[in-house]
């Protein structure tokens, strides 16, 4: 199965909304930040200011095989893994409401994603394609690299994490879900998902990562957003793909190790997703039968 693209179909579209003619826009914030290898050190807070943007609508897609429920609120995500840190702001939008943000109680962000070498976890066994080190053992294997986050009086859910690395067939992504009308705790209980998306990463964003420890340990090829399968299923589907298509800047006039910043906004209908089911959207290949 190694290389195979699997055939997980995007599903019924939910308006998601961008910024500035099909791009995300990405929010600067100044900061310290500790180099990669911990991951933990993006302490910076990207802007939400991305909101004043122009609304731009982005097809919804499928959550792919490897959503774990019964995550952990919190917003450094990190548990250790090496990477460069990467701080997170994503801020929801009611589109049907003239685009304002979603607020109150029981609103909440989740995001979860691959580490640098492409291993999700829950999954640590699938093998991410190509020559690929051996997951790194750090963190819990149950739920590094995932947790959900309640949003601001702004809309706004935040978290700490690092840039993901890749696996085959996929472009470098984070996915995500907006959830409503639930109770925030330490995990987040009931409620309704109202979207499901994936925030993909550009091309040349993806190049300059790859070179650079510890992403280079990792030899696969990357996989080209224009070739990705989340991407066209979307162009062959109502929406503007692009909006999905996100670029991170540095925190600070120095190296990718010092830490990257990303402010996006997202536009969701009220009705339910239909983004679930956990089709096989992008799955890195299974492990070798011996």
């Amino acid at each position: 199965m190694d290389g195979d693209v699997f055939p997980g179909p995007v599903l019924d579209r939910r308006r998601a909304i961008a910024l500035g003619g099909g791009a995300v826009a990405a929010g600067v914030a100044g900061c310290s930040a500790d180099v990669a290898g911990g991951g933990s050190g993006a302490a910076a807070t990207p802007s939400p200011s991305a909101a004043e943007g122009v609304c731009v609508l982005s097809p919804e897609v499928t959550e792919g095989p490897y959503y774990l429920d019964g995550m952990l609120v919190r917003e450094d995500i990190t548990e250790g893994k090496q990477g460069f840190p990467l701080a997170l702001a994503i801020t929801v939008v009611d589109f049907e409401n003239g685009c304002t943000p979603l607020t109150g109680e029981g609103v909440a962000v989740e995001i979860w994603h691959c580490d640098a070498w492409g291993y999700y976890s829950g999954y640590t066994e699938a093998s991410p394609g190509g020559e690929v080190p051996a997951e790194d053992g750090e963190g819990d294997e149950q739920s590094f690299l995932r947790g959900i986050q309640p949003v601001d009086g702004e809309g706004t859910a935040r978290f700490t994490t690092i840039v993901p690395g890749w696996y085959s067939p996929r472009v470098t992504h984070v996915h995500l879900k907006v959830h409503t009308e639930g109770e925030i705790d330490t995990t987040y209980e009931g409620g309704t998902t109202v979207h499901t998306g994936q925030l993909l990463f550009s091309d040349a964003f993806c190049a300059e990562v790859a070179e650079r420890e510890p992403y280079s340990e990792h030899v696969l090829e990357l996989t080209p957003v224009e070739e990705d399968q989340v991407f066209q299923e979307a162009q062959a589907a109502e929406g503007d793909p692009d909006s999905m298509v996100v670029t991170p800047v540095p925190v600070t006039e120095g190296t990718p190790e010092d830490g990257y910043t990303l402010a996006v906004v997202v536009g969701v209908t009220m009705d339910e997703s239909a983004g679930g089911g956990g089709a096989p959207g992008g799955a890195p290949p299974a492990p070798p039968e011996e």
